[in-house]
Parts: C-alpha cells; sequence; structure tokens
C-alpha cells in the first residue's frame, strides 16, 4: 500500500483529481488576471507619457479622464486577483473578499481598503493551505509576492508533499520539471563524509564576512580560472558567495536596475528568473522570441545579434528602459554551448549599446557529448566591457548539491562587487556549508579524475535511455550535449495546438503524477514544447517515462473515439 504523505482535505462529493483541477482552473483565471492587470497599467502609462509629450488632443486629456480610468480599472483587477487567489487555494469555498489595494494609491502610500469585514471585527480563522497564498495580514505587495510564488511553484509543492518512493509511495510524483542531479549522489554523500570535512572553529560558527569566506573565495577564484581556462589568474576580491544563483542573479537585478527597468533574455529561458528579478527588483524581462524553424545556415532557437537588436529597438519604442542583456551558456532547456564567436558578438552587441551582461554558467561542467566544447566569458582574451560583464557559476548543477547553497559572483567591476556582497547578510551561506565546499573544490584529484568521469558517463546514459525512449514513441526533441535536460516537441499531442491546449496536456501528466515543463513557463513562443529531465536516478526515470508514455497514449486513443463519435454524427 502506498503512502501519502499531508494528503489534503477534498471537500464531500469531489475526488481529490476533481479538487485538483478546479484549484488548477482558479490558478490559471488569477495568471491570466495579473497579465491583464499588468497589460492595463503599461497601456494607461503610455497614454501618459503621450500626454506629457503633447501627442494627445485636448479633448483627450480632457478632466484628467486617464488617471479616472487606470484608478477604475486597476480597482477592479486587484478585486479580481485577491477573490481568485482566495479560491485558488481554499478549493472553490467561499470567503470574505481581501482587502483591495489601489496601486496608484500605494504608490502615494495610501492603502484604499473596501471589505464588508470591519477593522476591529475579527477574521475567521483559516486553515494553514489556506492562508499561504493570500492573507489579510498582507500588504499589496506581499499578496503579489504570494500569489506569484504560488502559481510559479505549485507544481513543485505537490511534488515535495507527495514524492514517489520505490517501496513507501509507489504512486507519489516523479518529478522531471525541476532541473536537479540526481546521478552521483552517492558519490558526493561519500565525499563529504570523510574526516576533511569536519572541522569546526569558531570563526565557522561566527558571522561570516558577508562577501564569502576568504578561504572560499580564493579556492573559487583558482576553481574558476582553472575549469574556465581564464588567461590570467582570476581576483578573489571579485568573487562574492550568496546562498545560490537565484540569489546572485536577484542582487545583480537589484544594483544593476532601478524599479521598472528591464534585461533581454533570450527565449526560452528559466522562468524562475522572472521570480526572482521581480522579488526585490521589480525589473522587468524582455522575452527575445527564438524559433524552432531553420533556414539556410541556423539551427533551431539560435539566437543572433540581429535578433537582439530587434528586440532592443522593440522594447525602446515602448519607452522600456533596457540596463543589461542574460545568457545562459551552456543553455539550459535547449542543452547546447554557444561558440567563442557568439559570445564575443553578444558582447560587443551590449558593448555598442551601453548594456550589462549577466552570464550564468552553471552547467558549465555538464557537458557530457565529446564534440561539444564549452567556452567561457572568462576564457576570452580580450572582454569587450569586462565593468559590465559578470559571471555567476554555482555547485547544484555541475555538483548535485543543490541543497547546500552555494552562488558564486565572478565580476571585474569593485563596485557591483560591493554592492552585491551588502546581500550576504540577507542569503549568506553558513561557515560550516562554506568549509565543507572549500575542502570539495580543493580537492582537484577527486574531481577530475573520479566525479567529473562518473557525472559525465551517466549523463550520456541517461540522456542515451531517454532519447531511445522519445525516438520509439516517434516525439521529436532537439539534439543537446550539455545540461540535465532535453527539450521535446508535443505538438502533434495538442488538440488544439495551442496554449491551452499545452496547459491540458500538462494538466494530463499531472493527474498522472508526473512533473514536467512546459514551454510556456520558459516564455516559449511556440506552443507544445516541453522541458523533460534526464539526469533522475535510472529506476526512477524508467517509472517516468512509462507513465510519459501512458498519458500520450490516453491522449491518441481519445482522439480516436473523439473521431469515430464525429464520423458517426456526420
Amino acid at each position: 500500500m502506498s503512502h501519502r504523505p499531508d494528503t489534503p482535505t477534498v471537500p464531500r462529493g469531489q475526488t481529490r483529481s476533481q479538487s485538483l483541477r478546479e484549484q488548477r482552473v482558479c490558478s490559471d483565471l488569477l495568471e491570466m488576471i495579473r497579465h491583464l492587470q499588468q497589460s492595463l497599467k503599461e497601456h494607461f502609462t503610455q497614454l501618459t507619457t503621450w500626454q506629457m509629450q503633447g501627442l494627445l488632443s485636448l479633448e483627450q486629456r480632457h478632466s484628467g479622464a486617464i488617471c479616472k480610468q487606470e484608478d477604475l480599472l486597476d480597482d477592479l483587477m486587484c478585486k479580481m486577483v485577491n477573490l481568485l487567489g482566495s479560491e485558488a487555494v481554499s478549493g472553490l469555498g467561499l470567503r470574505p473578499p481581501l482587502p483591495v489595494l489601489d496601486s496608484q494609491a500605494a504608490n502615494r502610500g495610501v492603502r484604499r481598503v473596501s471589505s464588508p469585514q470591519q477593522a476591529d471585527q475579527p477574521v475567521p480563522q483559516q486553515r494553514d493551505s489556506e492562508a499561504t497564498l493570500v492573507s489579510h495580514d498582507l500588504s499589496s505587495r506581499g499578496i503579489e509576492i504570494s500569489v506569484s510564488y504560488h502559481l510559479d511553484f505549485q507544481d513543485y509543492e505537490a511534488y515535495q508533499r507527495d514524492k514517489y518512493h520505490k517501496v513507501k509511495n509507489t504512486l507519489g510524483f516523479i518529478n522531471l520539471g525541476t532541473s536537479e542531479n540526481k546521478l552521483c549522489t552517492y558519490l558526493l554523500t561519500e565525499r563529504l563524509c570523510r574526516s576533511d570535512m569536519n572541522r569546526m572553529e569558531n570563526i565557522l560558527l561566527q558571522y561570516p564576512d558577508w562577501r564569502g569566506q576568504p578561504f572560499l573565495r580564493k579556492e573559487v577564484a583558482c576553481f574558476l580560472t582553472d575549469y574556465c581556462q581564464a588567461p590570467s589568474p582570476l581576483d578573489p576580491e571579485n568573487v562574492v558567495i550568496l546562498n545560490g544563483c537565484y540569489s546572485i542573479f536577484s542582487a545583480l537585478a537589484m544594483v544593476l536596475c532601478d524599479p521598472g527597468e528591464a534585461f533581454l533574455v533570450p527565449t526560452p529561458f528559466f522562468g524562475g528568473f522572472i521570480f526572482s528579478s521581480n522579488l526585490y527588483a521589480r525589473v522587468e524581462l524582455i522575452p527575445v522570441h527564438l524559433e524552432s524553424e531553420v533556414s539556410e545556415n541556423t539551427h533551431p532557437f539560435q539566437l543572433t545579434v540581429n535578433k537582439l537588436e530587434q528586440a532592443l529597438v522593440e522594447a525602446r519604442l515602448k519607452q522600456k528602459k533596457v540596463k543589461g542583456l542574460m545568457l545562459v551558456n551552456p543553455r539550459n532547456c535547449l542543452g547546447d554551448v554557444c561558440s567563442r564567436d557568439s559570445l564575443q558578438e553578444y558582447l560587443e552587441f551590449a558593448k555598442r549599446n551601453r548594456l550589462h551582461v549577466i552570464v550564468d554558467e552553471s552547467y558549465m561542467l555538464s557537458v557530457f557529448d565529446g564534440s561539444a566544447t564549452f567556452h567561457s566569458v572568462l576564457s576570452l582574451t580580450s572582454l569587450p566591457d569586462p565593468n559590465r560583464t559578470h559571471v555567476i557559476w554555482g555547485t547544484s548543477k555541475d555538483f548535485g548539491i543543490s541543497g547546500l547553497r552555494l552562488g558564486a559572483l565572478y565580476t571585474h567591476s569593485k563596485g557591483v562587487a560591493s554592492a552585491v556582497c551588502s546581500f550576504g547578510c540577507l542569503h549568506g551561506t553558513s561557515g560550516i556549508t562554506q568549509y565543507k565546499l572549500y575542502r570539495l573544490l580543493q580537492d582537484r584529484e577527486w574531481i577530475d579524475k573520479v566525479y567529473l568521469p562518473t557525472n559525465r558517463s551517466r549523463l550520456q546514459d541517461a540522456y542515451k535511455y531517454i532519447t531511445d525512449e522519445l525516438k520509439a514513441l516517434e516525439v521529436p526533441f532537439l539534439k543537446g550535449g550539455s545540461g540535465l535536460s532535453v527539450w521535446v516537441s508535443l505538438k502533434s499531442y495538442l488538440e488544439p495546438c495551442t496554449f491551452d491546449g499545452e496547459l491540458a496536456l500538462h494538466r494530463r501528466f499531472l493527474d498522472n503524477k508526473l512533473v514536467l515543463s512546459r514551454g510556456k513557463s520558459f516564455r516559449c513562443e511556440e506552443p507544445g514544447w516541453f522541458r523533460l529531465t534526464f539526469a533522475e536516478k535510472p529506476s526512477e526515470l524508467q517509472v517516468a517515462m512509462h507513465r510519459f508514455r501512458q498519458v500520450l497514449e490516453e491522449q491518441k486513443q481519445e482522439w480516436i473515439v473523439k473521431q469515430l463519435a464525429d464520423a458517426m454524427r456526420e
């Protein structure tokens, strides 16, 4: 018998799957309303800009109609967001509406509340699950953060509550949606348990240097010098350590941009960047859309300088202030690497336009195809604009130890390093963890002779297994040679071939306890793409692919039945 911990209560008359589906419907509606709200804000901001520039007639500007419309519509959107947010978590049960915040009033420091409850009236007790998403105690910003988090991570939370186990919970979720390497866990466990890791000193139990412990920053600089093949030794003073690459990116967005400014990001890109850039900094990520179709001398989802130029021009026409460009190399989702010439072209484009460049190289040691060569930005002999070039790397992907939380920034700008290190007091890594990671990175013989060869071999085996399965199912996929996942096209299984169809298929996978990441969450412009993580334990990967195959077969059977029914009606 399988064991399901923390099973949520299902209202009488509903099955568990029905309850989950209805909650997802509310979440989807909530997401659409939030997008509509943002679009309206952008529209009225544009009108206001034109008014200030004298581009509107006197009649159009009469008596501040634009501002009144904005207040009215924004108030309506806030009410709908709060109502749907509460319904999405409470399983469609009725609850009193939340206080509604007008964004314009909030910007002026005024809180406008509309609720049938009196301020001094006691708030009814809620279950923990109900209060998770929205709360009477939250500010408008708090509600937005909570709603955004639960929309982005609801599948992951379901997985955490009901994980698959080959003995204890065979009907639990298997997660191929999170990019996590579980192929060499035993190797890392054995290495981290050795005696040289067990050191306890006063300095490790006290508040650390917020920039990161000096011994770790020195080792990270040496490590990146060697594995990035830097032409000269990297400076430890240019290294900042925080608790993960998420934190590094969020801190960089905060110190490089003012609220409302933007970064260009080629698609498909990891949707978590949107959450982290908006959490503190309120920085917009503008997609540079890439296509799967190929023409002469191109490959699928190829990034070119022309596409960057076009995206920048379009953003500026919309009055967006673009401050930087975000690159990932090797590319998450796609599994390819950037050539040295392409990197140089992207950096020169950024310099011409006075843009910062953030390069995430989190997968640099996860290249398993012998024909692919990784080129780090730090390996370039001459950077076009060193002070505006910032590199992120961490141990989560390449070493499969995401639970230890280490992210490193390398930047030539002393000012940027100084500003980012201030986040160490909020997002620092414990001294004991820093010491263990220092010892791990220092052991080059173990890394080069034991870990990296084993990891590459297992990535190759897992990649071959999952791509062989996809070929047997005649599912198209993008050929890759790096990273932890494969980018697959399920367009032929969508009916209709829209993002609604993609969402419906995504839900079907969830109903079969399989978590995948759909293309829409990576801002892919074409519906039907999914990311499958293959760096999973072989036994669990086999179960996951069995469920994957089962969903596709069910989808086909439904179409056959539907076609027969349509034919009989005719």
